[in-house]
């Protein structure tokens, strides 16, 4: 079977790549050309534990190919899998248009018989809107669509998609049916079949139930700090109760970022307003969550009063450990709302040997850890690389010029949270 993955970023990277694994002539598309010349050399857009050298076999095995060329791509394709990642804004809103025109314009090179699977973020009823458009274009022509959401993790990318706990699958009237169970049963027994609507819609579902359960743990836990009682005790109980659940998705600390979760949110508050039905549950998510990403703010504030001038540490940079990614980094977004406020920021990253270029000249790079400590009069650990469990409390009280630490997850608590020479904060501790 021979298989098309277009859009190579993260999901079609690691899709591309995985296939290949098991057997199946993948041949990877995308329309930026720089993009793959790297991935023909082997270079994936972004760090993965285990892609580059996956990607690498599969090169030299002749399973994987690379190519810009459209024609090419899709001569004799039997599948053709739609991996773009939705381009967000600043404010969570999707560039669905732009996916939408990326996929119309492969229109022409589908042969009868084709499939059609979309993976991307897009807001329900976008696959039946492909499908219209394209029999409307061309009625001579029978080609299949199918949607299934796309379940990947920064950081565990190749587990979450050749090891997931189910796979769930939209299809019309069961068409292709056949191909995809050939595909998916390689990965997973457990395969959700449903319609095309109930499959995007599950995924909207799915992240918006997670967003929620991370908003409504981050208030629980401010309420718990001011009333004396410990969010992880209160979590321990909630979750001890078999309606929720221990694998539930409760866990105070920072709030959600990256764009992934908010982008359903937005997709569901808007599908709400384009209906004329209120949903002010799903609509107060993404307002919860910007005000929680205030916390460290907050408490810097509390602490060091006026922040023009002071210096701040922040320990990682990186959406996630275990990527480089900068994109929708909740670290950034609060490095940049420190040096607004005039805090001399000094960071660490070990992912990085230098900033990118937008953000030299608006905060301080160091390449060692003690380094960004020196002269700080608070630290910020933001993201939870291994590498900061080293840090002790000697390294604190000998570098900063003041011993106040702002762990939103509790990262450091067992280092840095018990002694009392250091001024330590996190979600939901009184």
């Amino acid at each position: 079977m021979k298989i098309c993955v277009f859009g190579l970023w993260h999901l079609g990277s690691v899709i591309a790549s995985s296939l290949a694994e098991k057997g199946f002539e993948v041949i990877g598309l995308d329309p930026d050309p720089n993009r793959i010349k790297d991935m023909q050399k082997g270079i994936p857009p972004i760090f993965e534990p285990g892609l580059e050298e996956s990607i690498k076999n599969n090169l030299a095995s002749k399973k994987l190919f690379f190519t810009a060329d459209e024609k090419t791509a899709l001569d004799k394709t039997d599948i053709l899998w739609v991996a773009f990642d939705t381009p967000v804004d600043e404010k969570d809103r999707a560039d669905v248009d732009y996916v939408i025109e990326q996929i119309k314009r492969l229109f022409k090179h589908l042969t009868t018989g084709s499939l059609i699977l979309i993976s991307s973020q897009l807001p329900v009823g976008s696959t039946r809107h492909l499908q219209e458009a394209f029999l409307k274009k061309y009625p001579e022509k029978k080609v299949f669509f199918a949607y299934s959401p796309e379940n990947l993790r920064l950081g565990r990318a190749i587990e979450s998609f050749t090891k997931p706990d189910r796979i769930v699958v939209g299809l019309h009237n069961n068409e292709g049916k056949e191909k995809l169970e050939a595909i998916f049963k390689l990965f997973c027994d457990n395969i959700e079949w449903m319609s095309v609507e109930s499959a995007e819609m599950t995924k909207h579902g799915l992240n918006a139930f997670l967003a929620t359960s991370i908003t409504f743990i981050n208030e629980l836990a401010i309420l718990c700090e001011k009333v004396g009682a410990d969010a992880c005790e209160v979590e321990r109980g909630l979750k001890s109760d078999p309606r929720i659940g221990i694998k539930s998705y409760l866990k105070a600390g920072a709030a959600f970022a990256g764009g992934t979760l908010a982008r359903d949110v937005v997709f569901l508050d808007t599908i709400g307003k384009s209906l004329s039905i209120s949903t002010p549950l799903i609509t107060a998510i993404n307002v919860s969550n910007q005000g929680h990403k205030m916390w460290a703010l907050n408490k810097l504030r509390m602490e060091l009063g006026d922040l023009n001038g002071k210096t701040v540490a922040v320990l990682g940079l990186t959406y996630k450990p275990g990527t480089n990614t900068l994109r929708r980094s909740s670290s950034i977004e609060m490095c940049e709302n420190l040096a607004g406020n005039g805090v001399i920021v000094k960071c660490h990253d070990p992912s990085l040997k230098k900033l990118p270029p937008e953000y030299e000249g608006k905060f301080n790079f160091s390449t060692s850890i003690n380094d960004a400590l020196k002269g700080a009069q608070a630290l910020v650990v933001a993201t939870e690389w291994p590498e900061y469990k080293k840090l002790s409390i000697d390294d604190i009280l000998q570098h900063m010029c003041k011993s106040i630490v702002i762990d939103a997850n509790r990262f450091l608590e067992k280092t840095l949270g018990e002694d009392q020479r250091i001024c330590y904060f996190a979600v939901g501790r009184p």
